[in-house]
């Protein structure tokens, strides 16, 4: 197969010196993106500093910032794939396929309007950027009239028919190992997932006990866990490849690991030695299962304005007193990890503390039998293997000894140091449920007879299908690159913000086009497809909600700006 430099067959319908192309198109994006942070940042500047106020102004151009960053991000690292794949002589017809109808899409909707949801676009117009010059370049015209071509989608799919028994679209330039940790658990969910799971979600029950010591049996909980600690001490990579298929097969099962992730995130970044050594050997070996503890009804994504306060009491313990809400897999959990204020006279993130507070699992007779404590199940479209709880404290006890860190008014920033990780893991389980709307709408469109054909032999399906593939390639390079960032010590809030931006949407709009290929059987219950838009509909919400999480981002952008 032609690699970088070399002339493709005539008529075939990728394109010449593709990597050559594609490296040159990436600074032209990265000087646009140079003129509109500066456009923006003045927009949202006051005497020469950054304004609150200004950046809520300004609102939809702050948040278009976040998306063009996210955009040139994504194309950095699909070259960077690409170039891995062609070292290792594996950029093979169909990863030419998606890396070039990457860039022509990518690059057509940077100049033309970036889609941060199905309802809102955005122009480079809108971030204050009139001179869009920068991308005047051959490479960038060739992508944009090229690239992105129904021929070229239709052989994509073409050969996604061909080679349907692979397990991804294309090679991910993941390392062998990491590929044989994904298809064990392919297997696995194969084999002990994808078959109950519809059934479980129509019926809304608890994932079963049994799926959970087989995880922990392989190893799920303490995948990055210290190896000190009882776990496996493997990479956040390794966590991503784990939570795609697991996602893939059920979210309910993909997310199952989540709790556990930022439960030792948390004790490892903040807590006391004695705590690692009490609670991470647990965590990780499934015998003790948490949840977490944080959002309240009337405080959502601003954590800083919580109310369940924690009292010590003259034994050096202490007495909660609240009501959280939205808490995944509260019942039969052993411990919480719970942010409650322990300094009354504060109302910001200051006065809080993060609590290991421990708790009798329930059952479905009684799914809260400890003193003190309450709840409620809270029904849900989609996202039900675990439900979803709203739980009331009155004088719930906490032994002192359970204050991480031991040390009060830590919590809140305990809790961001958990953020990176908890966005990547997030980001993975997006990018498993898009591949599973790939899966179940490419398998409906090569049986589903009209007209006498397959609908894969439409354009328009099979548009649709190549899309999935070509996205979902481009959010799991934004994930793992986030990955391998954090696993190298680096700081990568910003890169993990945008895997996860980016993998929500994608999800959505893989589960969305996968309905729509079924038509009116994609309504019914019984079709897999309803569940999977169902689950695909949380990722743009939990984890940080799209709208605050471009917030973020944007604010980070602004402030490097300086």
């Amino acid at each position: 197969m032609a690699h970088d430099g070399q002339d493709l067959s005539l008529g075939s319908v990728i394109l010449p010196d593709l990597l050559e192309l594609t490296g040159a198109a990436i600074a032209p994006v990265e000087s646009l993106f140079a003129d509109a942070r500066s456009a923006v940042r003045e927009m949202v500047s006051k005497d020469g500093r950054i304004s609150g106020g200004l950046i809520e102004e300004h609102q939809f151009a702050c948040h278009g910032l976040a998306w063009l960053a996210t955009y040139v991000e994504s194309l950095r690292q699909m070259q960077a794939w690409a170039n891995r794949l062609v070292e290792q002589n594996t950029f093979g017809e169909v990863e030419q396929l998606l890396h070039q109808i990457a860039f022509g899409e990518y690059l057509a909707q940077v100049k033309g309007g970036i889609q941060m949801n199905q309802g809102e676009i955005v122009r480079l117009a809108d971030m204050g950027v009139t001179d869009a010059s920068a991308l005047d370049t051959d490479a960038v015209t060739i992508l944009l009239g090229q690239a992105n071509s129904p021929a070229a989608r239709t052989r994509l799919v073409a050969l996604m028919e061909e080679r349907s028994a692979e397990i991804t679209v294309g090679k991910t330039g993941l390392d062998e190992e990491l590929e044989m940790i994904r298809e064990q658990f392919r297997r696995y969910a194969v084999d002990k997932v994808e078959p109950y799971a519809h059934e479980w979600h129509l019926k809304d029950e608890l994932i079963p006990m049994e799926v959970i010591e087989e995880l922990a049996e392989m190893g799920v909980f303490g995948l990055t866990i210290p190896e000190e600690y009882g776990g496996f001490g493997l990479s956040k990579a390794s966590m991503c490849v784990v939570s795609e298929e697991l996602s893939r097969a059920y979210i309910g099962v993909g997310s199952l690991g989540t709790r556990s992730e930022i439960a030792a995130e948390l004790i490892i970044a903040g807590g006391t030695e004695e705590q690692k050594q009490k609670w991470l050997p647990a965590l990780a070996s499934g015998e003790k299962l948490p949840t977490a503890v944080f959002t309240e009804p009337n405080t959502g994504s601003d954590l800083g304005s919580l109310r369940t306060r924690a009292v010590k009491d003259e034994n050096g313990d202490y007495k909660i007193t609240g009501n959280k809400t939205w808490i995944t897999h509260a019942a039969r959990t052993h411990v919480m990890t719970l942010l409650a204020r322990t300094d009354p006279s504060t109302d910001n993130y200051k006065g809080l503390s993060m609590f290991l507070a421990e708790k009798t699992p329930g059952t479905d007779e009684e799914p809260f039998p400890t003193e003190g404590m309450t709840g409620g199940e809270i029904e849900v479209l989609g996202y039900r293997g675990m439900k979803e709880y709203e739980l009331g404290f009155d004088n719930f006890h906490v032994k002192g000894e359970n204050l991480l860190g031991g040390e009060e008014g830590n919590g809140f920033k305990q809790l961001m140091e958990t953020f990176e990780s908890a966005r990547i893991q997030t980001a993975a389980r997006a990018i498993g449920v898009a591949q599973s709307a790939l899966d179940v709408g490419m398998r409906y469109a090569q049986e589903r007879k009209q007209f006498g054909k397959s609908l894969i032999n439409f354009p328009r399906v099979s548009g649709k299908l190549a899309m999935m593939a070509v996205e979902l390639m481009i959010a799991r390079q934004l994930t793992y690159f986030s990955a391998w960032e954090k696993d190298h010590g680096r700081r990568c809030d910003l890169e993990a913000g945008m895997a996860k931006l980016l993998g929500a949407r994608v999800a959505w709009a893989a589960a969305d086009n996968a309905l729509q290929i079924h038509g009116g059987n994609g309504f019914a219950l019984e079709y897999t497809i309803s569940r999977i838009l169902c689950d695909a509909r949380i990722l743009n919400i939990f984890e940080g909600a799209a709208e605050i999480q471009a917030q973020v981002i944007a604010r980070r952008l602004l402030a490097d700006a300086n």
